[in-house]
């Protein structure tokens, strides 16, 4: 049975011999041929192949059997060191049935415990004719390495995760984004952020799945049909009809509408629907534009679409209040409609020096305390003081003769609104609150800043959103002098300032008094001073009669108007305050810079008496280590502490401008800037009229001398107004947003 055996295994090893050396004539013959093609390349491939460990060899199996001449056959090769080049370039699997797997069990089918003594010694014998089968053994996979390098350009399409069912969109999506892309988009940033993010996910569609609406879309759909809640018009942001489309360029179409109406709302719902420059030439707020790329990272990844959306509208408190105020208007609101009756006109009577206060009772009185929002003594029957107060407002912001007095017109008014026009009056403050910066204040210092509300005459300092302190102002006459709409930052405020009188005054009012008489700045206090290249210049030193008064509260800005104290206390008493040139005057100045002092530099304990003390003949500058961000606003319509919507008169007929542009607009040029003359600062000559007194007889600066501003906020010399946080230079006359 032995002999059997050894005769056996005999005859398998001549087949072996056979078949390899048909295999080794085959390999030469194909080497002779395409010996060019045994580039660097391929033997990139051959080394990229991994060559099998014995270790890790499974156990040979009958149908291995037939391929074991290949580790045998080079017992009789004449050349061992060209059997790698020979079966690297043996591409034809047809002819060599070789796998990868069945390489690797090769040698386990040569390795009889007789010869294995004979294979491990060869690994180390580069001279015997057994490394030549070791290397073959491994080189052998190189035979389908050709085959496999035709899949290996299929990767790049291979590595694609969309869904078979979304491919057809996806073409579709590629080949719009690529050469039609503008259709859709017409701003740059919006195009290239669609291009990278769609590229990205190899164009597979993001608001569809199998042509099914993903809850992504659903939340942005549903975003962009409540956009009237946040005083933004649904039709600006159309949704396209997805159901209806049924075909992939009908929804490769549909996807890139939605994103577009995503991005519109993105962008005015953060800056508004209109720039502000459409509005006034005395407008500057920082630019804070929406980042398409974000829009699209956060919008499709977030867990609610929706809000991701909605929370690009502005988030501060008065904002939210007054969304809730326009539901109410619009019907959408609960509660009663209080109705006020006739009846005799009600008038208080403060007390005087020859009378006492007189306080009638009606009972109309609770409801009118309920209509206009007094949430105290609701039911008290007096009209006293603060009811009186209350109607004066109302007076004021339905552009009535402000009396004080329940009368029959007032009556009226309070119970027939103009609800309408109080609509667009919410409508066109919300618009405005999207033009100021997301944090109105410094997160260093808790969040702190001043905000002052230009037609209700108040300044409020707030910080960790509690109002720290309030005080009345007068600002700005109405048309040339009104006071300007911005966002800076207060860097210090100056003790008994000097005023230098703005080229406006000086050239439109001073110069021409001088005409008439020419000792009327002497009688004034002001100090005049002529340039030797003609130009004047006005101050005032400081003193008690400074028109600047003691303090004054500098927050640099290309307008040059500031906070200031004044010696004409009488204006605070007044409803209505606007009186000035531009600036803001203060009612408590000395404890506004506590209040102030206190938040910049808490460790040196600040109180009004210590800035009172500083109160002399010489400028004091008192800097912030961390400048308070002031924000001057127009807020015509707010909602009170108790709850109650206050309208406030157009004084400077902002809200009218704003509602004519949004009625009769022109859709987003209106995001357009519109470039306005800048004001102008310069000091021409002029000619004094004998016996005006001049301080310095000629002797001043000349046409190099510090400008206004220079003298104003001491800036170095020759140091233009600085460009506000934010905002490109001047010079650009139009950008869109």
């Amino acid at each position: 049975m032995r002999d059997c055996l050894n005769h056996r295994a005999g005859f398998d090893r001549v087949l072996m011999t056979v078949a390899a050396t048909f295999l080794t004539v085959s390999a030469s013959s194909a080497l002779a041929q395409d010996h060019a093609r045994s580039s660097a390349a391929e033997l990139a491939i051959e080394a990229a192949i991994p060559r099998p460990e014995p270790a890790n060899v499974p156990p040979p199996t009958a149908s291995d059997i037939k391929l074991d001449s290949t580790a045998t056959v080079q017992d009789s090769a004449k050349e061992p060191t060209k059997e790698p080049m020979k079966a690297e370039a043996a591409p034809a699997p047809d002819k060599v049935e070789t796998k990868p797997s069945d390489v690797a069990t090769t040698p386990a089918a040569e390795a009889p415990k007789s010869e294995t003594a004979k294979i491990e010694p060869a690994k180390s014998e580069p001279a015997k004719s057994e490394p030549a089968k070791a290397d073959t053994a491994t080189a052998t996979p190189a035979a389908p390495a050709a085959p496999a390098a035709a899949p290996a350009a299929e990767p790049v399409k291979a590595a694609s995760n969309v869904p078979a069912a979304d491919q057809p969109v996806a073409d579709k999506l590629k080949d719009i984004i690529g050469a039609k892309t503008s259709r859709h988009f017409d701003r740059k940033n919006e195009r290239a952020a669609i291009e990278k993010f769609y590229g990205a996910r190899d164009f597979a569609p993001v608001w569809t799945q199998a042509g099914s609406l993903t809850a992504a879309a659903k939340g942005v759909i549903a975003r962009l049909k409540d956009a009237a809640s946040d005083g933004l018009n649904p039709a600006d942001y159309p949704v396209p009809d997805f159901a209806a489309a049924t075909t992939p360029d009908a929804l490769a179409d549909a996807e890139l509408k939605l994103t577009a109406s995503m991005f519109d709302y993105a962008r005015q719902a953060q800056s508004g629907r209109m720039h502000w420059s459409q509005v006034s030439g005395d407008i500057l707020y920082p630019e804070h534009p929406v980042d398409p790329n974000e829009v699209l990272a956060k919008v499709t990844t977030a867990a609610d679409a929706s809000a991701a959306l909605d929370s690009y509208n502005p988030p501060q408190k008065l904002y939210k209040e007054l969304k809730a105020k326009l539901a109410e208007l619009r019907g959408l609101g609960s509660g009663p409609v209080i109705e006020i009756a006739d009846g005799p006109a009600l008038k208080y009577t403060p007390a005087g020096k020859k009378q006492a206060e007189i306080v009638v009772e009606d009972p109309r009185v609770p409801q009118l305390r309920a209509k206009l929002g007094l949430a105290e003594n609701a039911s008290d029957t007096r009209y006293d003081a603060t009811v009186a107060e209350a109607v004066r407002k109302f007076q004021s912001g339905a552009e009535m003769k402000v009396t004080g007095i329940l009368d029959d017109k007032t009556v009226k008014a309070i119970n027939t609104p103009k609800r309408d026009k109080q609509i667009d009056t919410v409508l066109v403050n919300m618009e405005r609150w999207r033009w100021l910066p997301r944090d109105l204040g410094v997160p260093s210092l808790g969040d702190a800043y001043v905000i002052l509300n230009i037609p209700d005459y108040t300044l409020k300092v707030m910080q960790r959103g509690q109002q720290v302190w309030t005080t009345r102002v007068v600002t700005g006459k109405p048309g040339t002098h009104a006071t300007p709409l911005l966002t800076e930052t207060m860097k210090y405020i100056t003790v008994n300032p000097t005023w230098n009188v703005p080229p406006s005054i000086v050239y439109n009012e001073y110069l021409p008094a001088l005409q008439q008489d020419p000792t009327v700045l002497q009688r004034m206090g002001l100090r005049l001073e002529q340039n030797r290249d003609g130009s004047v210049h006005i101050s005032q030193p400081p003193g008690e009669a400074n028109a600047l008064g003691r303090i004054r509260f500098n927050f640099p800005n290309k307008f040059l108007v500031y906070q200031h104290d004044t010696p004409d206390k009488n204006l605070f008493a007044k409803e209505d305050r606007a009186f000035s040139h531009g600036c803001m005057r203060v009612q408590n100045p000395d404890q506004y810079a506590s209040v102030l002092l206190n938040i910049a530099m808490p460790n040196e304990k600040y109180t009004p008496e210590r800035v009172r003390s500083m109160y002399g003949k010489s400028e004091i500058d008192l800097k912030f280590p961390t400048p308070i961000p002031v924000n001057i606003t127009y807020q015509t319509a707010f909602v009170d502490d108790a709850g109650k919507l206050q309208i406030r008169k157009d004084v400077y007929g902002r809200d009218a401008t704003m509602i004519n542009i949004l009625k009769n607009g022109r859709g987003k040029d209106l995001e357009n800037v519109v470039a306005h003359s800048q004001p102008s600062y310069s000091r021409p000559a002029t000619t004094l009229p004998s016996g005006v007194a001049i301080a310095n007889n000629g002797g001043g600066f000349g046409s190099s001398g510090p400008n206004f501003f220079e003298r104003l906020f001491g800036a170095p010399a020759l140091a233009p107004p600085p460009a506000p946080v934010g905002r490109r230079p001047q010079q650009q006359r139009v950008f869109t947003r």
